[in-house]
């Protein structure tokens, strides 16, 4: 985290996190169709089933390190770009949980009082 003296951390540019997590698979979506790509076609090219590719590119299923390196194999684009960007995702999303917050605050205070 980059800070600056007198500077509210959660307000340099760095810092911030997107209003809304962006799942890797909408991004994915993006560039076969700009590639003009069907998601039949990578599919079959990367042999993922076709019912979980959909779901990848609808943000409903993760990018699996399996699922990064049969992308990259058919478009060429880096098994490890996916995979940080799912982690980025889901890191996101663990962090907006309300429940998990308070999950983790319980578990702070306790390691704290050790």
């Amino acid at each position: 985290m980059v800070t600056v003296k007198g500077v509210d951390p959660k307000m340099i540019a760095n810092n911030l996190e997107p209003f809304e997590p962006t799942h890797p698979g909408e991004l994915l979506k993006e560039e076969i169709e700009y590639r003009g790509i069907s998601q039949k076609e990578l599919s079959r090219k990367t042999g993922i089933p076709y019912t979980a590719l959909n779901e990848v590119l609808n943000g409903k299923r993760s990018i699996t390190t399996e699922y990064a390196l049969l992308i990259e194999a058919a478009l060429g684009i880096e098994s490890d770009f996916w995979l940080k960007m799912q982690m980025d995702y889901d890191l996101q999303v663990a962090k907006r949980n309300k429940t998990f917050a308070q999950k983790l605050a319980n578990i702070r205070k306790i390691a704290a009082a050790l």
